[in-house]
């Protein structure tokens, strides 16, 4: 999702830079759910601060992350380098 959302922001950026600002971006949230001060946690407590910010670290998080923006990056580049035939325009005869 993270992946979709740099893409669509930087739609003109090449396929790993936008997976490596995913990527940065995906683990810095991760990082900072080990930080835990009164103000951001009871941005947590709400249902989008949960969503964005998660609850708690996991180390397989990481994993995760890798794994579905490589997944994400392949799609796409796969799907780039497929080239429609090009029509060949039909004459009225």
């Amino acid at each position: 999702m993270l992946f979709l959302l740099v893409s669509t922001l930087l739609a003109g950026r090449p396929v790993l830079v936008r997976a490596a600002i995913s990527l940065a971006l995906a683990f810095l949230v991760e990082v900072s759910q080990l930080y835990h001060a009164p103000w951001i946690d009871s941005i947590r407590q709400t249902t989008l601060g949960g969503l964005v910010l998660g609850f708690g670290f996991l180390w397989t998080d990481f994993v995760c992350y890798s794994v579905g923006i490589a997944a994400g990056s392949l799609t796409e580049w796969g799907i780039g380098r497929f080239r429609w035939p090009k029509l060949e325009k039909v004459s009225g005869r």
